[in-house]
């Protein structure tokens, strides 16, 4: 099999992620045509014996933290022609409950939010989340924990059945 078509099928949850952690339909994109690009150009670095999905996770992962700290280094910009979009009321009672996950989501901390995403979202066991961040397994739990409360928390939500398990 070839490397493209081993690649393919992991590109629409590798987008679906990117567009999560950066809330950008463009800037997702170009985060995995990177991912796509160093993990074809390190090829060779890539072990058969592991997951590939979990090694180009790894790798937009990195990206993704990589091109914080530089944005960090380099303080924010914004495009002279910038319009602010007009507010509108949602049409439906689900485009009310996603926005305010999703407003939810932007609230927590970065840590707590691509552990959250890499779980529920992409369905990666903690182990595989791990070695995607790079921490511990035990952190990987802490975070998640911390994650799904403070979600709680900020939604109104009480109790461990408060519905967060899955984000899907």
């Amino acid at each position: 099999m070839s490397r493209y078509a081993r690649l393919e099928p992991h590109i629409p949850h590798l987008r679906r992620y990117a567009r999560a952690l950066v809330r950008d339909v463009e800037q997702a994109d170009d985060l995995v045509q990177d991912c796509l690009e160093r993990a074809m150009s390190r090829w060779h670095l890539w072990r058969p014996t592991g997951s590939l999905r979990a090694w180009l996770f790894t790798i937009l992962h990195n990206l993704h933290v990589n091109a914080i700290a530089k944005q960090a280094r380099r303080g924010t910009s914004l495009p002279l022609d910038t319009v602010p979009t007009p507010a509108e009321a949602p049409v439906q009672h689900d485009r009310t409950q996603v926005s305010e996950v999703v407003a939810a989501l932007d609230q927590l901390a970065p840590e707590q939010r691509r552990v959250l995403l890499l779980v529920a979202l992409e369905d990666f066991t903690y182990a595989e989340a791990a070695a995607i961040t790079g921490v511990p397994i035990g952190t990987v739990m802490s975070r998640l924990a911390r994650g799904r409360e403070a979600l709680r928390q900020i939604t109104g939500q009480s109790g461990a059945s408060g519905g967060l398990r899955r984000v899907k």
